[in-house]
């Protein structure tokens, strides 16, 4: 084959067209190219984008590693909490806790010495409950001295003995074992706090600000009367560093271990004031950061994830005024023995796993002298019909049989129709429980009913054709979730509160004594309590201050008074600051107006633990004492009694 190639033509052109390739190739016709002119260079806002845009990239890119890494590092931390080989062993041991049911955790706080022989000993034994459904914490405390059996495993150790002994037999093994033994509660975390530890945790997180009640002051010399750890703490709400905090809660040489639970519990619940009063997400990683090499936690069944250490503290964080709850159980002191009847073990385990959130408002509704509204309808004016919705065989019979039990009047659905929520409902996770609006209290009692089937929610029946083809007319229908494990509590049974006169006395001459002298060293009027608790005089026992003017963190004048109730360890007080934005005041439970003046009520459970003026640029705070002695009445009395430091 013969092939032409033109010169200056196709693939052979070449610059002598010498058959070697080019590329690309010149064009065949006549075209002029013209070039464009160069472009000019970038102008000062382009340079300005590309700088913005780079930098964005970058730290962009930055966060991502940054969030990674710290990802990364908070789950490696929280496994860090629990690494303690113990513990391990104990988690087997454990219930699994359920997602959206109460949880329990059992808190042991010991003391191990450098340098001292011997088992550690467990100065704190705690139990704290957390109920995602109510909202609600209860703390129950066990006094170190309370006389109880003492198990490790399955073994019997010890018939009767102290409860701290417990951790110094067996470990956190022996103490879990003692405290399930003696309540017959599921347990589903234990966590462990060495004291050393505690005051790092404590310094770590800024201190903790608490309302301390009186002066404490030892200084160790040795001899046989001043022979326990040093302390000096005066009065008044302030920051407490990790070794006062300590100190704080271990103390009980002056007055008693019931003072001393009261004080751990103290703790506990400023600790939660300061997490509601402001937390944040970087927060939690301080917290897990501060916690790695100070505190243990295990769960049982899984391990302890990231996503329960943020639960937990948000809950905290977002827990509703008056949820906070402190059952005690009734002891008896003989001799060096610390003792509690079962039934009184038993009635204290009630309370605390059936927090009451309507407590506060009777007792609160009682103390104001108002009647308390007794809205529910009994058990057995209320008729029901239980449908399943979780798709579990004979969920729906079983309900009705335990709800029957607990004195409601089952109905079965009309025509013979079976109690199955039909196909492609099925889709329910909490029970749901649906009140008939046209049958009086019906909201009361499904409000009522919640409390035995929880996690459950209360709605108003609604017009779903399946739905009322299934109801018989009844007050409540109630549609079984996957959450219901076929368990039925038991009802809670309270006395409604009843109006007791307060018990008190007119006295403005004991505290007018004592503010006089400070009216012109304060920037704001001062309050006189004019009425007191009838028994109660200002503190004058040996080194203690009745009255005290001091700084808040050299920012905020505060006066504190101090009056004993004449009983050993009960002091309550009146504190008056020109801080209006303290952490302790972010937990109220009411607002009300007493005699033309408004004052806010801070209960925990029925207990009116503290009532708060605001006036005059200031606060004005009633505090109950460690035990809340003083009845509601009487602390509203008290209340209602400040005037101004020179009214008539």
């Amino acid at each position: 084959m013969r092939t032409t190639l033109k010169r200056g033509v196709g693939r052979g052109a070449g610059a002598n067209g010498n058959g070697r390739a080019v590329f690309p190739p010149g064009p065949v016709s006549a075209v002029t190219r013209y070039a464009q002119p160069p472009p000019s260079g970038p102008s000062g806002f382009t340079i300005l984008k590309r700088i913005l845009v780079g930098t964005l990239v970058v730290l962009s890119s930055l966060a991502l590693g940054v969030a990674g890494g710290a990802y990364l590092w908070f789950h490696q931390s929280v496994a860090d909490i629990q690494s303690h080989p113990d513990l391990k062993r104990v988690a087997k041991e454990l219930d699994v806790p359920v997602a959206n049911h109460p949880a329990i955790a059992l808190v042991i706080g010991y003391d191990h010495r450098v340098g001292i022989g011997g088992p550690s000993r467990s100065d704190t034994i705690m139990l704290i409950r957390a109920d995602p459904v109510d909202k609600t914490i209860s703390l129950l405390s066990f006094p170190r001295d309370l006389q109880v059996p003492i198990y490790c495993g399955s073994t019997v150790m010890s018939s009767s003995d102290k409860i701290n002994s417990a951790y110094a037999d067996c470990g956190p093994r022996g103490t879990l074992d003692t405290v399930r033994h003696l309540t017959g509660l599921p347990i589903n975390y234990v966590i462990t706090v060495d004291f050393h530890g505690f005051k790092e945790v404590v310094d770590k997180l800024g201190g903790v600000w608490m309302d301390i009640d009186r002066t404490y002051y030892n200084k160790n010399t040795g001899s046989s009367y001043d022979n326990y750890a040093n302390i000096d703490i005066q009065p008044g709400y302030q920051r407490l560093g990790g070794g006062d905090a300590l100190e704080f809660v271990r103390f009980r040489h002056t007055d008693d271990d019931f003072h001393r639970v009261a004080r751990q519990q103290e703790f506990v619940r400023a600790l939660k004031e300061q997490i509601s009063h402001g937390f944040s997400y970087t927060d939690v990683f301080a917290l897990v950061n501060d916690m790695v090499h100070n505190v243990e936690v295990v769960a049982g069944g899984h391990k302890l994830s990231g996503g329960d250490v943020v639960q937990w503290a948000f809950f905290a964080k977002d827990l509703p005024g008056g949820h906070f709850f402190q059952p005690s159980i009734a002891t008896q002191v003989v001799g060096d023995q610390v003792l509690a009847p079962q039934s009184a073990v038993q009635q204290a385990v009630n309370t605390f796993v059936n927090p009451d959130v309507q407590s506060s408002k009777a007792a609160n509704a009682a103390a104001l002298g108002k009647k308390v509204k007794q809205t529910a309808p009994p058990p057995s004016s209320v008729t029901l019909t239980v449908l399943n919705g979780n798709g579990v065989a004979g969920a729906a019979a079983n309900a009705s049989y335990l709800l029957a039990q607990r004195g409601y009047r089952t109905v079965q659905p009309p025509n013979n129709l079976e109690p199955n929520v039909p196909q492609g409902h099925q889709n329910y996770f909490h029970t749901k429980i649906y009140y008939d609006p046209a049958q009086p209290r019906s909201k009361a009692a499904a409000l009522a009913l919640q409390q035995l089937v929880e996690p459950a929610d209360v709605a108003k029946l609604p017009r779903t054709p399946w739905l009322l083809s299934l109801d018989p007319g009844s007050m409540l229908m109630v549609v079984l979730g996957t959450t219901f494990h076929g368990d039925v509590a038991q009802p809670v049974v309270t006395q409604a509160p009843k109006h007791e006169p307060p018990f008190v006395r007119s006295d403005p001459q004991a505290a007018l004594q004592l503010l006089q002298p400070l009216r012109s060293k304060v920037p704001f009027k001062l309050e006189v309590p004019t009425v007191l608790e009838r028994n109660s005089y200002p503190d004058t026992a040996p080194g203690d201050q009745a009255v005290r003017l001091y700084t808040i963190e050299g920012h905020h004048k505060a006066v504190r008074l101090v009056f004993s109730t004449g009983q050993v360890g009960d002091y309550w007080g009146v504190e008056e600051t020109d801080w209006t934005g303290a952490p302790i005041l972010s937990d109220r439970s009411f607002r009300h107006d007493l005699g033309g003046r408004e004052f806010d009520l801070y209960y925990a459970g029925s207990h009116l633990h503290m009532v708060v003026l605001q006036a005059n640029g200031a606060t004005y705070w009633v505090v109950n004492t460690l035990l809340d002695t003083l009845s509601n009445e009487t602390m509203l009395a008290i209340a209602k009694g400040l005037q101004p430091l020179g009214a008539k």
